[in-house]
């Protein structure tokens, strides 16, 4: 299986009580594996789709439409790819304080 390009994270704001983290995507990048320390909040910055691999070996795949928010509580494991054919944004804003 090919090495998929990794996405960038440039964070925005990191103040001991948020931490929001802008995530870039080339079509076809992803995250790498992670676990969620926090409650977090996505926020897109642009339409597109995701494919979520998860542990176990599932996957599903989630459309997101700009300024459409949701929210996860801690303890998610997941990598997270950008499946559309155009550039994925969006912010990652966690609960840290």
């Amino acid at each position: 299986m090919a090495t998929r390009p990794q996405a960038k994270a440039t964070t925005r704001i990191d103040d001991g009580r948020v931490k929001a983290t802008e995530w870039s995507f080339v079509p076809g990048a992803e995250t790498g594996w992670h676990v969620h320390e926090y409650d977090y909040v996505i926020v897109p910055l642009v339409d597109g789709r995701l494919l979520i691999e998860e542990p176990g070996g599932g996957t599903r795949t989630t459309e997101l439409t700009l300024g459409i928010p949701y929210a996860r509580k801690a303890g998610v494991e997941h990598n997270v790819i950008n499946d559309g054919e155009g550039e994925m944004r969006f912010l990652e804003v966690e609960i840290t304080g």
